[in-house]
């Protein structure tokens, strides 16, 4: 195998880390600022700062758009939505530049690169009809609107998929939706406009043929956004996480995607690629702490010694160097398995980085957090952001446990082992 970048991307790779260098990061800490200073009563921190769309106007003009445009499903809107020559990136291609983008909060966004957008696009480019995709893919591709998942809910234990309660029933030509979901990334955000919503349609069939995936409008009678959601005291204005209640709400039956019960089978497909996404931008956001330590240790001065002298730091950050070099093999492998076999060839795989990357970031960005002392606790950095993020993504698109389970039943299963 080889993990070595197209000549195409390696291009891209540079041009990412160029316009992150000189555009996002001299402006990034001065926005981060700026909403804060909304949110203590200055303005309101839900409305999107104009430095967001002066930056995503450069770099869509140097072709750094879209760059997630998954390679044999790209069809016609990589050229009108990117100028990338038509063809979108394999997973191995893109990785690198997702590492690139978690480096900063900021970038992901900039180049119409974030979650849970691109799972969506990716939904309707891969499972969506035409009508679909003309009238939701094609403004998300232009960045004209935003859009949320609705999947988790409060009242089960969402680990489980096969618990969803929200009832998502056919009748006539009408899809009628009652429940509530919550943790639903994108709804503060006042651009977002469509939502897509895992429903039960047959509590009767199999498991996995009992829920039903539906494009719900957000402005469609019915549809209360209850709360916005703060991940420890972060609300991550202006995007967000919130509680949406749906009551007596009604939609076309068009507005079904692939099909009733086609639910986890679309899961599956979006996950994949969605997950080695969050855990290279996780090693990027890594490798951005272990930065800010090495730094921070080198300049600093304590009992008569570089802090990175004292209390067996150099050795930590030996341990931060391995821990980072390994978890991104396993994701550029984890990549590969998803372009030569599929979803299906990369099960496992795929659950060992979601395991393994956020835990690996979470340790890293907590010993920066550490040799920073106070201020590592503070927003004076971005660290405290940064092991909240790797936190959260322990639970996000599946916690911890369900990816253990499924990688031993696969490594069990090869010696006979029932589920």
């Amino acid at each position: 195998m080889d993990f070595a970048p197209s000549a195409r991307a390696a291009d891209l790779i540079e041009r990412v880390r160029t316009f992150i260098e000189t555009e996002i990061d001299p402006v990034e800490e001065g926005y981060h600022r700026e909403v804060a200073a909304r949110r203590a009563g200055a303005g309101d921190p839900w409305q999107p700062l104009p430095l967001i769309e002066e930056l995503r106007a450069k770099a869509r003009a140097q072709g750094l758009w879209n760059l997630f445009l998954p390679a044999g499903h790209e069809g016609p809107y990589a050229e009108k939505y990117g100028t990338l020559g038509g063809a979108g990136l394999s997973n191995t291609d893109y990785a690198p530049i997702a590492e690139l983008t978690g480096r900063s909060f900021l970038a992901p966004h900039i180049f119409n690169c974030n979650a849970p957008d691109t799972g969506n696009m990716e939904v309707l480019l891969k499972y969506g009809n035409q009508d679909q995709r003309d009238e939701w893919l094609d403004p998300l591709l232009d960045a004209r609107i935003r859009s949320a998942f609705c999947m988790t809910e409060p009242g089960v234990a969402s680990s489980d998929a096969t618990n969803m309660e929200l009832r998502a029933v056919v009748e006539g030509d009408e899809v009628v939706i009652n429940g509530r979901k919550w943790w639903s990334t994108g709804v503060g955000h006042p651009d977002c406009k469509i939502f897509i919503v895992m429903g039960l349609t047959d509590p009767d069939a199999d498991r996995h043929h009992r829920h039903t995936m539906v494009l719900v409008p957000r402005d469609t009678p019915g549809v209360r956004i209850e709360r916005l959601l703060p991940t420890m005291g972060i609300h991550d204005e202006p995007h967000g996480h919130g509680e949406v209640s749906f009551t007596d709400v009604r939609v076309p039956v068009a507005n079904i995607i692939s099909g009733p019960g086609e639910a986890f089978s679309i899961a599956q497909g979006r996950l994949g690629p969605g997950r080695v996404h969050h855990c290279m931008r996780l090693i990027g956001l890594a490798e951005k702490a272990l930065e800010l330590a090495c730094e921070r240790g080198l300049s600093r001065i304590g009992f008569g010694k570089p802090l990175i002298n004292l209390g067996g730091n150099r050795e930590r950050v030996a341990e931060a160097r391995i821990a980072i070099d390994s978890t991104r093999l396993l994701v550029l492998h984890a990549a590969w398995k998803l372009d030569t076999g599929g979803p299906l060839h990369a099960l496992s795989e795929v659950s060992q980085i979601k395991v393994a990357a956020p835990n690996m970031a979470q340790q890293v960005i907590d010993f920066a957090m550490q040799i920073h002392g106070g201020g590592g606790l503070s927003d004076d950095f971005p660290l405290a952001a940064a092991w909240t993020n790797a936190r959260a993504l322990r639970l996000a698109d599946g916690p911890d446990e369900v990816h253990r389970g499924m990688i031993a039943r696969l490594e069990l299963g090869k010696y006979g082992a029932k589920r």
